[in-house]
């Protein structure tokens, strides 16, 4: 059976009643020859019992006449054979079929209690209850219509009402243990197919992540190319040394801008081992080298790290660290020249702060670095996701300060 949706597991039980298997499979094959052999066999030896002048095996109906032994002898054929349809639509016509003819039949009693007991298999509770009630009253009707001998009529009627009440209560276990295994293979089917879903999502929000930091690292990286090719666009006078050392960074920057891009389209390409950490993972041990690296392409760094990096949580540090690259990139571009002051401090439980300032600039840079103007706002939502908050802007004392607090559990 297919999934279901949640809002529709309330139709499970009456799918049992309108769905049919297309085709019957060996073990169905096994127990309709079994139910006919019951049912038409009980027909037959009932019908020779009633032929006889003196029975032996059961009680006589004195005063049968043969006219009605040999109608209930077809009655019973016809039904023995619409065994073999109460799998399908044709189940409710064949019970009441069977109810109508339980009044006066003999030969049918194992093919009535046989079609009873599919009902309360494959019909609903209320479904099953008409057929059952029906059954009670041809039950009380039956011993009036063929007394069976010297046995009492209350006697006959309450054997009967136990065969009916067990038929019916062993076709409702049934019925209700299919609906278990039923449910119980679409749960799991539903959460199998939901975890592949978690998964997709997963990584879909982890190379997210990564083209975000790309957007990060490829921007510090074009940032110091640009700077250093706008230094030899406005000096062309320059000594042969400070060209040939500006020139080494421009390379320098553009291998390992390449080498960086190189590993990100790897990385989405390609799904990584299960738990791997995707590259670039700088953590805020990281920041000397980020700084020194700014520092050869000409910016006045001042790098003030107040803690010990490797206490920090690997996720606040690598957000630490796309912060501090951001904030001199952003100064490299705006306000070239300038003295760029980091600090980060913080303790564990208090938060880790990252403070990152340099001077309003007050004449627009000889070279313009272009920008997609995103990145501020990336940094924010990352200071969010990451349950902190960021925030930047003119100061008083005539700086621009970029300002983040990160949670740091402890």
């Amino acid at each position: 059976m297919g999934k279901l949706k949640p809002e529709y597991q309330w139709l499970l039980p009456a799918a049992l009643d309108s769905v049919a298997p297309k085709r019957r499979s060996t073990r169905d094959w096994v127990i309709d020859v079994i139910c006919f052999v019951l049912g038409y066999g009980f027909t037959l030896l009932a019908t020779i019992d009633l032929l006889r002048p003196h029975p032996t095996v059961v009680p006589e109906w004195e005063g049968a006449p043969a006219w009605l032994i040999w109608l209930d002898f077809a009655v019973g054929t016809v039904a023995a054979l619409g065994l073999w349809w109460r799998r399908g639509r044709w189940l409710v016509p064949l019970a009441v079929f069977c109810t109508l003819v339980s009044l006066f039949a003999v030969a049918a009693g194992i093919t009535c209690l046989i079609v009873l007991f599919t009902v309360a298999v494959h019909r609903r509770f209320a479904v099953m209850v008409v057929f059952a009630g029906g059954a009670m009253v041809t039950n009380a009707v039956f011993p009036l219509i063929r007394p069976e001998g010297e046995r009492p009529y209350w006697e006959t009627m309450a054997w009967g009402t136990v065969f009916i009440v067990i038929v019916c209560l062993w076709g409702m276990v049934v019925r209700s243990r299919r609906q278990l295994v039923l449910s119980l293979r679409d749960r799991a089917e539903r959460a199998e197919s939901e975890q592949q879903l978690r998964v997709a999502q997963a990584r879909s929000l982890e190379r997210n992540r990564i083209a975000r930091e790309m957007h990060d690292v490829l921007a510090h990286r074009i940032s110091l190319l640009s700077l250093h090719a706008g230094a030899l666009e406005i000096r062309p006078d320059a000594a042969p040394q400070d060209v040939a050392t500006a020139a080494g960074v421009i390379r320098a920057s553009a291998h390992q801008a390449l080498q960086d891009l190189r590993e990100v389209i790897g990385v989405l390409r390609a799904d990584g081992p299960e738990g791997a950490p995707e590259p670039p993972q700088p953590t805020l041990g990281a920041l000397p080298a980020l700084a020194d690296e700014s520092r050869s392409a000409g910016v006045k760094v001042r790098l003030d790290v107040r803690i010990e990096p490797t206490s920090v949580p690997d996720g606040t540090g690598r957000t630490a660290y796309r912060i501090v690259q951001e904030g001199l990139t952003n100064a490299r571009k705006h306000a070239p020249g300038a003295t760029v002051e980091v600090a980060v401090d913080g303790s564990a439980g208090d938060g880790l702060t990252i403070d990152i300032r340099n001077p309003w600039p007050i004449i627009n840079p000889p070279v313009a670095i272009p920008g997609t103007g995103t990145g501020l706002i990336g940094l924010t939502e990352r200071a969010t996701l990451a349950g902190g908050r960021l925030k930047h802007g003119r100061t008083a004392d005539n700086q621009f300060a970029l300002t983040a607090w990160l949670p740091w559990p402890p």
